[in-house]
C-alpha cells in the first residue's frame, strides 16, 4: 500500500532537525574562543578607527562623496545588471583606463569586489591540468580561488622563492601559475616580488598578484608594489586590485594586457553572472584615486603613520610585526586573550582587528591595527596610552584565557 508522502519523512522535533549540528559546531567555537559577531558601527562613532582599510583616510572626503552622490542622481542607485548586459557605464569605461594608467597597465576590468575579482582571474588563467603554486599565507580569496580551479595546487612556506622554483621546475604540467599577495593582509610583510618573477620567467609560469594592500598605499605615488618592483607591465604578470582599501569605494579590478581582460570578458564567470558595480562605487573609487595621483604624498604618509603605531607597540614591550604598508600586528598568542585585548581597546575608545583561526595559525592570534593618512597627533598620543595601559594588563589576558580553557 502507497502511504501519503508526509508520513515518510523523518520526523524531527525542536532539539533534533537536519541543522540541529549547527548548535554543537557553534558551542565548540565558543569553549574555543573562535565565536564571531556582526556589530553595527554608528555613523558618527567617536572611536579612533584602527580596524578599518580606510588607508588614505578619503571615505568621507568631500570630493569622494559628492562624485558618489552626482552618479546616483545621474545614473541610479544600481548598475542595473551584469558587466556584459547593462551593468557598464561611461563611469566603469573611465574608471577602468585610469586605473591602468596608475598601476603601468595596458587594460584594467573592474569586478563588484576584490574577492570575485581573484576569483575571476585565477579561474578564467587555470584548470584541470595545470598547476597553481600558492603562498602559505594567502588571502581566503585567492585560496577558494585556486581550489575552484580544479588545478593541481601546490602550497609552499610563506615568501620561500627557492619552494616556488622547485614546484615550477619539477612539475608534469604545461602550463602554471605562481600566486602572492604584494603586501600580506595580516602581518604586513612585502613578497619577494622580483625574485618570484624570475622564477616564473625561468619556468614558464605567470605571476599573480593582490596588490589589495598594496594598491594606494605601496611604490611612488601609491602605484603599487609590483610598479615598484620594476614589473608594472611585464606580459607574464597580472595585478589584482581592491577598490574598498586606498580608493574608499568598493569594488576590485584585474589589471595587465588587453589581451588579458579580453579573455576575462569572455571567461571569468564571476563577473559574466555578477551584477556591475554600482555606479555611486564606481565614481568614488574614481574619485579617490585622482586625488592619490593629485597628491602623490598621501601612500607615503600612511606608510610612517604604520611605522609609529609599530614603534609605539615595541616601545610599550608588546610584539609586533614591522608593517611594509598601512598593516602592523600585535601578537598575542590565544584567541581568546585577543578577543580580550580587543574589547579592552574598545572600551578606551579604539576600534582595533582581531584575528584568529582560521585567519591565521593557531598560537599567533592577535590584534590588526590598520594606520591612516588623516590619523591626527592627538589620535596617536591616545593610541600610545592605550597600548601602554593594554601591555601593562596583558599577562591578566592570557591568566583569564587559561582559566577559561581549564574550566
Amino acid at each position: 500500500m502507497c502511504l501519503p508522502v508526509a508520513s515518510c519523512l523523518v520526523s524531527t522535533t525542536d532539539d533534533h532537525h537536519p541543522l540541529s549540528w549547527l548548535s554543537e559546531r557553534a558551542e565548540q567555537r565558543r569553549a574555543a574562543g573562535l565565536r564571531r559577531s556582526l556589530v553595527p558601527r554608528a555613523a558618527d562613532s567617536p572611536l579612533i578607527d584602527l580596524a578599518g582599510n580606510d588607508y588614505l583616510g578619503l571615505t568621507r572626503h568631500p570630493e569622494v562623496v559628492a562624485a558618489a552622490v552626482a552618479a546616483v542622481r545621474e545614473w541610479g542607485a544600481g548598475s542595473t545588471g551584469s558587466r556584459l548586459v547593462t551593468g557598464t557605464t561611461e563611469l566603469h569605461a573611465e574608471l577602468e583606463a585610469e586605473l591602468a594608467v596608475h598601476a603601468g597597465t595596458e587594460s584594467a576590468l573592474v569586478f563588484s569586489s576584490g574577492y570575485l575579482g581573484n576569483l575571476g582571474v585565477i579561474t578564467a588563467l587555470a584548470g584541470r591540468g595545470d598547476l597553481i603554486v600558492s603562498d602559505s599565507l594567502n588571502h581566503a580569496s585567492l585560496i577558494d580561488a585556486a581550489r575552484l580551479s580544479r588545478a593541481r595546487i601546490a602550497v609552499t612556506p610563506h615568501s620561500d622563492v627557492e619552494a616556488v622554483a622547485g614546484e615550477l621546475a619539477n612539475r608534469t604540467e604545461e602550463r602554471a601559475l605562481v600566486v602572492v599577495e604584494s603586501l600580506f593582509s595580516v602581518d604586513g610583510d612585502t613578497a619577494p616580488l622580483r625574485e618570484l618573477h624570475a622564477a616564473c620567467r625561468a619556468h614558464g609560469a605567470v605571476l599573480v598578484v593582490d596588490e589589495a594592500h598594496g594598491f594606494g598605499v605601496a611604490g611612488p605615488g601609491g602605484r603599487g608594489a609590483v610598479f615598484d618592483a620594476g614589473l608594472a607591465g611585464e606580459p607574464d604578470v597580472v595585478v589584482a586590485a581592491t577598490l574598498s582599501k586606498a580608493l574608499a569605494s568598493q569594488g576590485g579590478a584585474v589589471l595587465g594586457s588587453a589581451e588579458l581582460t579580453a579573455h576575462l570578458v569572455d571567461a571569468a564567470r564571476s563577473m559574466i553572472f555578477d551584477t556591475g558595480v554600482a555606479p555611486a562605487s564606481a565614481a568614488a573609487a574614481l574619485a579617490a584615486l585622482r586625488l592619490v595621483r593629485r597628491d602623490p604624498g598621501l601612500p607615503e604618509l600612511v606608510r610612517k603613520r604604520s611605522w609609529e603605531l609599530y614603534e609605539l607597540a615595541l616601545e610599550v614591550g608588546l610584539r609586533a610585526t614591522p608593517p611594509s604598508g598601512a598593516v602592523t600586528s600585535i601578537i598575542l598568542g590565544d584567541p581568546e586573550a585577543a578577543v580580550a585585548a580587543a574589547a579592552f581597546c574598545l572600551e578606551r575608545g579604539l576600534r582595533v582587528g582581531c584575528f584568529r583561526p582560521p585567519s591565521v595559525p593557531d598560537g599567533l592570534s592577535r590584534l590588526r591595527v590598520t594606520a591612516r593618512a588623516d590619523l591626527s597627533d592627538f589620535e596617536t598620543d591616545h593610541i600610545r596610552a592605550v597600548l601602554r595601559e593594554l601591555a601593562a594588563s596583558r599577562d591578566s589576558f592570557e591568566h583569564r584565557s587559561r582559566h577559561r580553557r581549564l574550566v
